[in-house]
């Protein structure tokens, strides 16, 4: 039997979500507008995609809400902003399952503590906003030498567009 293309027999929250971000490639855009990534030229060297997939992955990312095209730019609305503890906490997820290393490190801008898996600032006590952390290398970061990855070398203010 083919597998689906949607989920409209399940009476579920979750398959609503997957709808939107299930798709391959979709979390992994949606990662890299939150590192800021905003140019569709920068999304397709960084995450290596098919030109066409990644055309229909924004275009569908726009018309539910997650980005907003911007001129040439495209930026994560409130709606994209919030999936940014789905987006940490899988990352989190890999690193203690699946012996993965951080690629990324985040630290609370404020005070320069890196947060922890449940997004909360040790030193501060609350949860962490995506627009208060800076994002710097961590261990498992593969020295790839696409311009979006040099440029995301160094340490950066989250949300910040990028430019390469």
């Amino acid at each position: 039997m083919a597998l689906g293309k949607d989920y409209a027999a399940q009476d579920c929250s979750l398959a609503r979500a997957l709808e939107v971000v299930g798709e391959r490639w979709t979390l992994l855009i949606v990662r890299d507008a939150f590192y800021g990534v905003r140019r569709f030229s920068d999304f397709l060297v960084h995450l290596d995609i098919p030109r066409a997939v990644l055309s229909a992955r924004l275009q569908a990312l726009v018309e539910a809400g997650v980005l907003a095209k911007d001129d040439h730019d495209y930026v994560l609305t409130e709606a994209g902003r919030e999936l940014w503890p789905v987006v940490h906490t899988l990352a989190r997820w890999a690193e203690d399952h699946l012996s993965a290393e951080a690629c990324r490190v985040f630290l609370h801008a404020g005070c320069g503590t890196r947060i922890g898996p449940d997004g909360m600032c040790a030193a501060c006590g609350r949860p962490v906003r995506p627009e208060e952390l800076e994002i710097h290398a961590g261990p498992g970061l593969r020295r790839r030498t696409d311009p979006v990855s040099l440029v995301l070398r160094s340490p950066h203010r989250m949300l910040d567009p990028i430019r390469t």
